[in-house]
């Protein structure tokens, strides 16, 4: 071979693209690896190492094989699906849909660095272990050697025995590997790694082989904590659980950082076999669900019995065990061996900023923020209502604003001896209840004041009172997660001003400045005029029920005070609108007129497809499969108890039709019955009249009419009853 041929040789191998095989590409760890080593160039990991790093690696014999550094080549990642009917991944440069071993065996002989992960499908088991030993078995015909890596769980360690037994605070590391004792419901997996562990030692220039033992995953869209993070961001209750007394400690990575973990196995081909990919926290459950709860949800949790945990529907077996474990563990090869660009070093409680940005970007979980303003009668209550149900975020109404945040301060200076006895507080929350206590004379004063101003302007309150209340709304939790409507407010210049700028701006004579100093946390998004003429106005209000006007703002005077009020203050230089114009939030402008005669869903459709579609809580596929198959066992429930109910209606029509049968039959008889006793009753009379009066000259008159034998006997019996008649006698 000529020198320019070698040149050209070697140039190829610089930039040599690596195939990485990874198996379920559409999971949750499948498409975060995957996308992450996408955009990886091969040895990029090496190249940043230090030469004193590097010498001190190969004193210590870390790296067994040192390949070429690699500028432009790039991880070409291919796999499979655990759908058959999901879509293939955008990073991923083939998906593999196999029918057969033997052909999925063919593609995996293409590929460099084979990666399966066992972490989410105890499935894919079987299907690793057989894998790894068929690429074994063609292990003497590779050109150049191949990388198999198993990525495990921290769960086969769950049941290892402290180091110390007086010192349980001491943690495990990779070199305490053959100590370990898995979880009852993880022998399988811990049976892979010393299968797979086995066969790289025997042909280690032509196969060899890693298990990395992961520790629960997080980030992104999340997966196990996917729980905590939905339940504190839906807000539906007031505490999040935490599972048994929390004080378990739970080893943690980053999903991302547990990607960059392999990156680095590839490209260092490390000597160490058995590698821990945990981060540097040492946090407990119930350190991480309070850091959730405080962050995304309501702030407080609340303890759950182990055993209680197990009934839960949306945790597997599986997961509930991860969520239990009790372990402290050090990745100590991956921090005086790796260079890992940590995303999340210190665990998920110090990022947790990070991690819920990641979370809601990842879940498409942006807030819709909206204010609809405009005069009175215009219809802002029940645009608002509908824009709330389309978007499922929270309806701000000024009056339950007031009343809300009354009654929690009611609630902080109540005396709290009931809650006391029932929990049995831990120190932490002996802590918390403390500072409670430290707010409860500032609450009374407070509610002191709101009472003593409400008294004095005849049950209204100071704008300065509601513009505190309308911002500690805004800022709460469900506002920032889900989004809110804005219902009628703020109504002037200096409102807007007071609610969403920064308090600490100071007075500025350059209106520009003003511009920058908003709070862009809690500051609406879209904003909807709604106008129409005052003459449209008053005839939609005196065309309204009496009833519905009856005790409200629409009574006549007030109304037409509260109108006149509106259109004062909006035609002043300085409007609500100028204020919005000012921070390049310009408003969607409708006239309520033009939709007369219509209701107000159809001006909220049109309001609708300004803003776009809803932007709320994602489901996840297996989420969506579940929702679908709860709605179709509902449906053939609804359906079956129809059919049930038709049946048993029937049944009954017709046992009732029998029975008012056979009730109307017997009542006939009783009526013939009277009918004739009744009958009979009034004969009588007749009767003893013919026997006393009547019949006895009849008899007589028969008796002669037989003696005498006459040619007309009806002519002769009336004769003879007239002649012997004893009235005339």
């Amino acid at each position: 071979m000529s020198e320019e041929e070698e040149a050209v040789a070697e140039a190829e191998e610089i930039i040599r693209s690596q195939r990485i095989f990874l198996n379920h590409l559409d999971t949750y760890g499948g498409s975060n690896i995957g996308r992450y080593l996408a955009s990886c160039i091969v040895g990029a990991s090496l190249e940043e190492i230090s030469e004193e790093e590097e010498e001190e690696d190969e004193g210590r014999s870390v790296v067994e094989v040192s390949p070429p550094k690699p500028k432009e080549g790039i991880f070409q990642v291919v796999g499979t699906l655990s759908q058959a009917n999901s879509t293939k991944p955008d990073f991923a440069v083939e998906v593999y849909r196999t029918s057969s071993q033997e052909e999925l065996l063919d593609r995996l002989l293409e590929c460099d660095v084979i990666i399966y992960n066992i972490t989410e499908d105890a499935k894919q088991i079987e299907e690793a272990t057989w894998a790894a030993t068929a690429l074994h078995a063609e292990s003497k015909n590779f050109e150049k050697q191949k990388v198999f890596i198993l990525l495990s769980t921290i769960m086969t360690w769950a049941r290892s025995k402290p180091l110390d037994p007086e010192d349980p605070e001491i943690p495990f590391t990779e070199e305490d590997y053959r100590r370990r004792k898995p979880h009852l419901n993880f022998m399988e997996h811990i049976n892979a790694e010393k299968t797979i562990t086995k066969l790289g030692k025997t042909i280690k220039g032509k196969f060899t082989t890693y298990v990395v033992a992961s520790g629960v995953q997080y980030g992104a869209e999340e997966r196990l904590l996917h729980y905590f993070f939905k339940l504190s961001w839906l807000g539906e209750t007031p505490a999040i659980p935490i599972f048994g007394d929390g004080r378990n400690f739970i080893p943690t990575i980053h999903i991302v950082d547990l990607a960059a973990v392999l990156q680095n196995i590839i490209d260092h081909r490390p000597r160490t076999h058995y590698l821990i990919a945990v981060d540097e926290s040492i946090q407990t459950l119930g350190e991480i669900v309070k850091c959730i709860s405080r962050n995304v949800g309501p702030g407080k949790t609340q303890k759950v019995p182990r055993e209680n945990a197990f009934l839960n529907k949306d945790l597997t077996q599986a997961q509930l065990d991860e969520l239990l474990v009790n372990l402290r563990m050090e990745a100590v090869f991956l921090k005086e061996n790796f260079n890992i660009k940590w995303v999340s070093q210190g665990g998920i409680v110090e990022n947790i900023d990070q991690v819920v940005n990641e979370y809601k970007q990842s879940r498409g979980l942006l807030p819709v923020k909206i204010c609809v303003l405009g005069p009175p009668g215009v219809g802002k209550t029940s645009i608002t209502e509908e824009l709330c149900k389309r978007y499922k975020v929270h309806h701000i109404k000024i009056k339950d604003v007031i009343t809300k945040a009354i009654e929690n301060l009611e609630q902080i200076v109540a005396p709290k001896e009931m809650v006391e006895i029932e929990v049995e507080e831990e120190e932490e929350e002996e802590e918390e209840e403390e500072e409670e206590a430290d707010n409860v004379e500032e609450a009374q004063e407070l509610l002191d004041s709101i009472k003593e101003n409400m008294e004095q302007n005849a049950g209204h309150l100071d704008d300065n009172y509601v513009v505190r209340f309308m911002r500690e709304m805004l800022i709460s939790m469900p506002c920032k997660n889900q989004g809110y409507v804005l219902d009628g407010y703020p109504k002037t210049y200096d409102l807007a001003k007071d609610l969403f700028n920064l308090e600490e701006e100071e007075e500025e004579d350059d209106v520009r400045s003003k511009m920058h100093h908003y709070d862009k946390l809690i500051i609406p998004d879209y904003i909807i005029s709604l106008n129409a003429s005052d003459e449209f106005l008053k005839n939609r209000i005196m065309n309204l029920p009496e009833a519905v006007v009856a005790g409200t703002h629409y009574t006549q005077d007030r109304y037409l005070r509260s109108l006149n009020l509106f259109r004062e203050l909006n035609t002043d230089d300085e409007t609500v609108l100028n204020y919005f114009d000012e921070l390049e939030i310009h408003p969607q402008c409708i006239d309520v007129s033009k939709f007369e005669g219509l209701e107000n869903r159809v001006i909220a459709r049109e309001i609708i497809k300004n803003i776009g579609e809803p932007r709320n809580y994602g489901l996840t596929e297996e989420e969506m499969e579940e929702l679908e198959r709860k709605q179709a066992e509902e449906r053939l429930k609804r359906e079956a108890k129809e059919k049930a109910d038709l049946e048993q209606r029937e049944t009954e029509e017709r046992a009732q039709k029998l029975a008012n049968w056979e009730e109307w039959n017997k009542r006939l008889e009783e009526v013939k019955r009277q009918e004739q006793e009744l009958l009979e009753a009034q004969s009588i009379p007749l009767r003893n009249y013919l026997m006393k009066h009547v019949m006895p000259t009849l008899m007589q008159g028969l008796n002669q009419c037989c003696m005498v034998r006459p040619d007309d006997p009806v002519d002769f019996l009336a004769e003879y009853l007239f002649k012997h008649n004893p009235e005339f006698d």
